[in-house]
């Protein structure tokens, strides 16, 4: 399709953006909602996308299953690094005085990763893949891996091979959200683990 470069060059202008915007988990909610959903959604309703062709509906069941297996088979990783502490100075990204503030702003955590995934793993993914699937895999992943700068340094290698098995899982569901799910339930659990003495 002709209108996707234009698609993937404003892609990239907004990711620029919204990494320099927000000081804190509820603008960060914000502008991820603005910049990685809204946005890009009405740019590529107006190129003449579908919703559908973005991954923005349920999908398939096989996609879900899949995401639930990599959940399980990540969890030994995950509770080798919430031990170590580049990983448990940083995590979770919010402050808290109870376990309420804790879940509640986990919800705003969700929002950042539906947004995340609505965005790389939905409207780079799905147009491009349609066309060539493992450029639109790579297409989606490199950006995506360089938002992780800054991050505790394991987390470049490991969201490069996340990036590419989520993008593997929404294309056979033909959706993002087990991915959305995938992201946002391991965060959770991973935010709790870093914050646990075991």
């Amino acid at each position: 399709m002709r209108k996707l470069p234009l698609l993937y060059l404003f892609g990239i202008f907004l990711i620029i953006l919204n990494h320099f915007l927000g000081s804190n988990i509820y603008e960060w909610a914000l502008y991820n909602t603005l910049f990685y959903i809204l946005v890009p959604l009405i740019l590529a309703l107006t190129l003449g996308l579908k919703h559908e062709d973005l991954g923005f509906k349920i999908g398939k069941r096989d996609g879900y299953k899949l995401a639930l297996a990599f959940f399980l088979l990540t969890l030994p990783i995950s509770l080798y690094a919430s031990q170590l502490e580049s990983f448990r100075n940083y995590y979770p990204l919010f402050s808290y005085n109870s376990w309420r503030e804790f879940l509640f702003k986990e919800l705003f955590i969700g929002v950042i990763m539906f947004a995340h995934e609505a965005f790389y793993r939905g409207i780079l993914l799905f147009p491009l893949a349609k066309e060539n699937e493992w450029l639109g895999i790579i297409a989606q992943n490199i950006p995506y891996t360089l938002v992780h700068i800054g991050k505790p340094p394991l987390e470049m290698p490991y969201s490069f091979i996340a990036g590419i098995v989520f993008a593997k899982i929404d294309l056979k569901s033909e959706s993002f959200l087990p991915s959305f799910l995938l992201h946002w339930i391991g965060a959770v659990v991973f935010d709790i683990l870093c914050i646990t003495t075991l």
